[in-house]
């Protein structure tokens, strides 16, 4: 499959309209997540007014548009949530991933988490604030987790799927469990599934998220281009 580095420009909108669209809700040219999978939304590149107001008709008075990398201004009537200063990063395959760059850790089991580790899940993601998770979320790709002692302490996932490419996200580790190794373990262990299946993996990180930065440089991945995470209220 081919990893063209383009289609990350706007990977939200390469998910929902390829691999994700089983996913999605669409109006005219622009397309949202279902809201229980993701709050990502994707306008075309140069939208106009038509476009907003379809995507204001898909949220509804006053939801929240999420427009996560995309550069296109909204209508002033449109209140500004966020602003967050990030990066893009690829995995440059130069840290032997079934081992995420670091020495196998004791005392963990790394698993597959289904439907039945949900209420885990979303409580170590209320925990530790990873970022957006929401119930559907793991219904974007696979995800992992470490268990010590039957007790969830680690996990992560794939969310964004763009042709050729598959974002890891959602990487966390409870407060108790941190500096074992835990969230180095499971990127590599994706890094690995994510390259065998003929795909490249890529993720995001805010640019204040120094220590999560320095494991993701750790591990092989290079910045491809700085970002900032955007998110808007609907009139």
């Amino acid at each position: 499959m081919s990893s063209d580095p383009s289609v990350l420009d706007d990977p939200v909108g390469a998910s929902l309209h390829g691999r994700h669209a089983h996913l999605a809700r669409r109006r005219g040219r622009v397309a949202t997540y279902l809201p229980e999978v993701a709050t990502f939304s994707a306008l075309p590149a140069v939208p106009d007014a038509a476009d907003w107001a379809d995507l204001a008709a898909l949220l509804g008075s006053g939801g929240f548009a999420d427009l996560f990398s995309g550069t296109a201004t909204p209508p002033p009537d449109w209140e500004p949530v966020f602003a967050l200063d990030g990066r893009q990063l690829t995995w440059t395959g130069t840290v032997r991933p079934e081992t995420g760059g670091a020495r196998p850790v004791a005392g963990g089991e790394v698993v597959e988490l289904g439907a039945d580790s949900l209420p885990e899940m979303l409580d170590l993601v209320a925990r530790t604030k990873p970022g957006p998770f929401r119930p559907r979320t793991r219904d974007m790709g696979r995800y992992l987790g470490i268990r010590v002692d039957g007790t969830l302490v680690a996990m992560a996932g794939e969310r964004l799927r763009p042709p050729g490419w598959t974002e890891i996200s959602a990487v966390c580790t409870a407060p108790e469990a941190r500096g074992r190794g835990y969230a180095a373990r499971l990127v590599g262990t994706l890094v690995a599934g994510i390259t065998a299946r003929g795909e490249r993996p890529f993720l995001h990180v805010a640019e204040a998220n120094t220590g999560a930065l320095a494991l993701y440089e750790r591990l092989g991945f290079t910045t491809r281009r700085t970002v900032t995470f955007r998110g808007f209220r609907t009139p």
